[in-house]
């Protein structure tokens, strides 16, 4: 199992590097007044970095609002 993931693991990767390789031209992006321009596999991999941190947060909010939903009914049972 371990080489499987190895070998998952190396493939995504070798993606990722082809992707950044390949995508080196810059481009702006602009929100609400701010304007940054950088190379499309820097703001790809910005992008993932921030989902993948929301998606930790909503994550943690919710186990956090389950754990305090099932301390409720225990105590009331």
């Amino acid at each position: 199992m371990r080489y499987v993931q190895a070998a998952i693991l190396i493939v995504f990767l070798a993606a990722v590097g082809l992707f950044a390789v390949q995508n080196m031209q810059a481009i702006t992006v602009k929100f609400l007044g701010w304007s940054i321009s950088a190379p499309v596999a820097l703001l790809a991999v910005a992008v993932y970095l921030l989902g993948m941190l929301t998606g930790w947060t909503v994550i943690a909010f919710i186990r956090r609002s389950i754990h305090r939903v099932s301390d409720v009914s225990h105590r009331e049972g």
